[in-house]
């Protein structure tokens, strides 16, 4: 069972971290620091207080069997490595059977598994299989594109690598004509 943190245990926490860099946690610039990553953290890892089904629960009838792509929604998530950030894009493509959703909910559903700690290549498949278990389309697509903290920061120092990952599911993975269209229409748009 998971013990609950209390946050003046995170304020204490956060003030350690000060202590362990070699600062001060009681000089004039850091006193109000413990307060502000404690918030910071309430909404970068907001998504494990947020649950995917229900935002994916709300759906509407269509008989469209055309793809759906919502791309270059930006991206924001942790490295569960070394808790530094990646940034990117992010792209999801869906062929509806019988339902679609709002459009808001695609990105909204990647928020939930972007705010945790995360490798790439999980949040791919987490969004794709998400929307796959609750949508039951034909297939879904998902494809990131991210600059990774830890490799530019700290590590190797590469500044402009780029990384790209992406889970086919259904038609995207089974038939090459909806993989390509897929691939074409986010290319279409900017990338």
């Amino acid at each position: 069972m998971k013990k609950e943190v209390s946050r003046e245990e995170a304020l204490d926490a956060v003030r350690t971290l000060l202590r362990y860099i070699g600062d001060d946690p009681e000089r004039e610039g850091l006193l109000e620091t413990p307060d502000r990553v404690v918030r910071s953290f309430e909404h970068i890892y907001s998504g494990y207080r947020k649950d995917h089904k229900e935002i994916l629960g709300k759906t509407f009838t269509s008989s469209t069997e055309e793809m759906v792509v919502l791309s270059n929604i930006e991206l924001y998530s942790m490295c569960e490595h070394h808790m530094l950030p990646f940034t990117g894009k992010c792209h999801i493509g869906y062929i509806p059977k019988g339902k679609v959703l709002g459009i808001s909910k695609l990105a909204r559903v990647m928020e939930v598994f972007a705010r945790r700690l995360q490798i790439q290549e999980e949040l791919c498949h987490q969004i794709a299989t998400a929307i796959d278990t609750e949508l039951r389309p034909a297939g879904v697509g998902v494809v990131i594109e991210a600059r990774h903290m830890c490799m530019t920061c700290r590590g190797v120092e590469k500044q402009h690598s780029i990384m790209t990952s992406s889970t086919l599911l259904g038609s995207f993975r089974e038939d090459p004509r909806t993989r390509q269209e897929f691939f074409d229409l986010i290319r279409s748009n900017g990338n």
